[in-house]
């Protein structure tokens, strides 16, 4: 077996880690929680505060709106063709 076989079997994961952050960042909920918020709205509380893990969620938060943002320009290119 060449030592490399393991490496070049990941090299599509950034792609596929990008394709699934796509397709969460593409779904909204309007669900609401028994306070009244979307589960957008309380996860912007919660990336917000300072309990512990906060930051990740914020983080999560950017990369979704990052990918809204991809999507939208590529579709605001597909549908300028």
């Amino acid at each position: 077996m060449r030592a490399g076989w393991l490496v070049g079997a990941h090299r599509g994961a950034p792609l596929q880690v990008f394709a699934l952050v796509l397709a969460c960042g593409a779904c909204t909920t309007t669900h609401k929680t028994s306070t009244g918020r979307t589960e957008r709205e309380t996860d912007s509380v919660i990336g917000q505060s300072t309990v512990p893990g906060a930051p990740v969620v914020k983080k999560a938060m950017d990369a979704q709106d990052s990918a809204r943002a991809a999507a939208a320009a590529i579709d605001t290119a597909a549908a300028a063709e």
